[in-house]
């Protein structure tokens, strides 16, 4: 392994731009905030990305202590990489720099790559404009699924879930948001077409907004669904 290179410098920003300033390793820590993942799912989810670069920083960041290996038991027994809490402490510092760089998304090129769940993070910082899951016990809710044309995902918001305000540990078994179906019955559902969603990430609207107009359809009984008809 080589060595970490430093800035040298005295400085909290440094320090830490020591740890994640190399290329890809915040949007190695975005897909692992979905929870545990394999190295053929990373480098799947990451387009761009070479295998060697990817092993280098997934490398460096088990050296650094943002992530761990593992192996799955059987019937699984693959490995997967996952965040410590360190690395799970990364999460307001994505959702900084989401909120910096919507100005920067604009209309999307014919050579960008989506993925269904990276509309996750954008989404989960929105709901918090409305008040979603600001209840005190774990039971109140806080499950989304988003259903769009690309697929499903869901997110974990509200209770429990200190990370997101910028504190503790990540909700529950260690993922912010994951792909495909709620896992149980979530507190709300929420189904939005590709075009609102990006204006929602592009910051020119707001959850509350499109679910007035009626471009987000919103179902479930829980506290977080009821804050959303009513904002």
């Amino acid at each position: 392994m080589s060595p970490r290179r430093s800035y040298d410098q005295y400085c909290s920003a440094a320090r830490a731009l020591d740890a994640v300033g190399d290329r890809w390793t915040l949007l190695i820590v975005r897909e692992l905030l979905a929870g545990p993942r394999r190295y053929t799912d990373l480098h799947a989810d990451l387009p761009g990305v070479s295998t060697d670069v990817l092993a280098s920083r997934l490398k460096d960041m088990e050296r650094d202590g943002l992530a761990t290996r593992r192996r799955l038991p059987p019937p699984g027994a693959a490995y997967v990489y996952e965040l410590t809490s360190r690395g799970s402490g990364l999460l307001p510092v994505l959702h900084a720099l989401g909120a910096w760089g919507q100005a920067a998304l604009g209309e999307r090129r014919p050579t960008d790559a989506v993925r269904a769940h990276w509309f996750a993070l954008p989404l989960l910082r929105a709901l918090e404009g409305v008040g979603a899951g600001e209840g005190t016990g774990e039971g109140e809710g806080g499950l989304v699924e988003v259903r769009l044309e690309e697929g499903r995902f869901h997110l974990r918001v509200g209770a429990g879930n200190e990370a997101v305000h910028g504190s503790g540990p990540v909700h529950g078994n260690g993922s912010v948001y994951g792909d495909g179906p709620a896992p149980g019955v979530p507190d709300v559902t929420l189904v939005l077409d590709t075009g609102t969603c990006t204006a929602i990430s592009r910051g020119e609207s707001t959850v509350a907004e499109a679910v007035r107009d009626g471009r987000v359809a919103v179902s479930g009984d829980g506290t977080l669904a009821k804050a959303l008809r009513e904002a």
